[in-house]
């Protein structure tokens, strides 16, 4: 468990339930908090237009109902009066399109009844963290990139363009709180150096940074590969084996593609990240887990949900604080630096130490549009390196090492008649998606117009092992 700064202002138990704020006031007060109790929604507001709170523990229900409309009737008078009040939702008649509600509403978190103890001060910290976080915000537009280094750690991510500045301000704010963060944008972009960034400035940063990618995981083994398991609980399982989530116990996990993840391994993920405890394949036991999650997608996740392709209250867990990462041709001022960046690196590595860019070079590559991003550039970058016997690298470089990219990823024509048999040819593209993919088994099913486990089958009958 992290450690606390302690409050100025006390949490307020909204229940009218006295063993639920009594429970409640005990566990808070053994955690370091100060807590005060109502008992119904006009005590509630009486007791915030006349005193001060730093959040709210909110009741849904304050009679017989259990539609919860009462509890969202005072979380919306609570928001209107005090928008930056931080409230967490409680109810022993829990649902996904209560939860949903409420976070639509402007609640920080939504926890059931019986509570665990640890999810509980985990949310409350979680809370008071953000809401720190966003009283200490400066304005955007006084941000410079020194002013973020004499606070924060990005020695590892270029950039000085103000959308990307903006990002890192996000980042760096929220890096200290216990937050979820959702990282979108599209491939290329560096989701994962700011997953790093994230976990590099936070309170975890001595603790493990694991990094899971989930499109590559399959269906059949998700439980066993994030929850590990226990010997003989199936045929190929001869040793216990740690789990992804103990790996990364006390530290940070880091889920990408999260969009991938099929619905039912969905069900599954949420469990872990709601209530903050898992079981091992095998084994009946329940255990904890204390991580801090930061999930990215370059995946259209509302659209996804539109679809029913992803849980809604799953996208309410991890994008607690979202971020976008902006592509590389909304933010070409940065590509020079960038480009600066990875020549020192490269001179570095092949020993090159006077590489350097013409100013046509630097034209041409400001211009480009880059539809690989940041991936793509460096890509580029490095093939010019390795082609060109001199160091000032010219205009003419960059051209051949994309023509020479373009080319590879457009030369496999299909072979001549009777050069291959059908199987042959399937083996071959079902071989060259994977490649293509990095071995996501998702994405390399959809573009050859297969479901997964129809892509299995012909993994066992052409012997490809994934």
């Amino acid at each position: 468990m992290l450690s606390i700064k302690p409050l100025s202002s006390p949490l307020l138990l909204a229940d009218d339930d006295f063993s639920i704020t009594a429970s409640l006031a005990l566990l808070l007060k053994q955690a370091g908090y100060a807590s005060q109790i109502a008992s119904s929604p006009r005590e509630v507001m009486n007791r915030i237009a006349s005193e001060s709170f730093a959040l709210v523990l909110l009741d849904m229900n304050f009679s017989r109902q259990t539609t919860g409309e009462e509890g969202l009737a005072v979380l919306r008078e609570i928001k209107t009066r005090q928008p930056r009040l931080p409230v967490i939702l409680m109810t022993a008649w829990g649902s996904i399109a209560l939860a949903v509600k409420g976070m639509h509403a402007g609640a920080s978190d939504f926890v059931t009844k019986p509570w665990s103890n640890e999810q509980l001060l985990h949310s409350v910290r979680t809370a008071l963290g953000l809401a720190a976080a966003n009283a200490s915000a400066k304005p955007a537009q006084t941000l410079t990139r020194e002013d973020l280094e004499a606070r924060y750690d990005f020695n590892q991510v270029a950039g000085r363009d103000p959308k990307f500045l903006r990002v890192l301000e996000i980042i760096g704010r929220v890096s200290a709180t216990e937050a979820s963060v959702l990282i979108t944008g599209e491939s290329g972009t560096g989701k994962e150096l700011i997953a790093e960034a994230l976990h590099r400035n936070s309170l975890r940063k001595d603790r493990p940074f694991l990094k899971v990618n989930l499109g590559g995981i399959p269906t059949t083994l998700f439980e066993s590969e994030m929850f590990g398991h226990v010997k003989g609980a199936f045929t190929d399982a001869r040793f216990d084996r740690k789990g992804r989530f103990e790996l990364a116990h006390g530290g940070t996990i880091f889920l990408d593609e999260v969009g991938d993840l099929d619905p039912s391994c969905q069900v599954k993920l949420l469990r872990v990240l709601q209530d903050r405890t898992y079981e091992v394949v095998g084994s009946s036991a329940t255990r904890s887990v204390d991580v801090r999650v930061i999930s990215a997608t370059n995946r259209n996740l509302p659209e996804l949900i539109a679809k029913g392709m992803f849980r809604e209250d799953l996208l309410y867990r991890l994008n607690l604080i979202a971020v976008h990462v902006p592509p590389l041709r909304e933010r070409r001022e940065d590509i020079p630096l960038l480009a600066e960046y990875f020549l020192q690196s490269l001179g570095k590595v092949y020993r090159r130490p006077n590489l350097a860019l013409s100013a046509q070079a630097r034209q041409w590559l400001h211009a480009w549009h880059w539809p690989g991003n940041i991936r793509q550039l460096k890509q580029v970058i490095e093939r010019a390196v390795l082609m060109s016997t001199k160091d000032m690298l010219e205009m003419e470089d960059f051209n051949l090492s994309l023509q020479m990219q373009q080319e590879e990823s457009s030369k496999d024509l299909l072979p001549a008649v009777g050069a291959m048999t059908l199987d042959e040819m399937e083996k071959a593209m079902i071989e060259k998606a994977l490649r293509a993919h990095e071995g996501n088994i998702t994405k390399v099913a959809e573009a050859l117009g297969l479901s997964r486990a129809a892509l299995y089958r012909r993994f066992e009958k052409f012997g490809i092992t994934p």
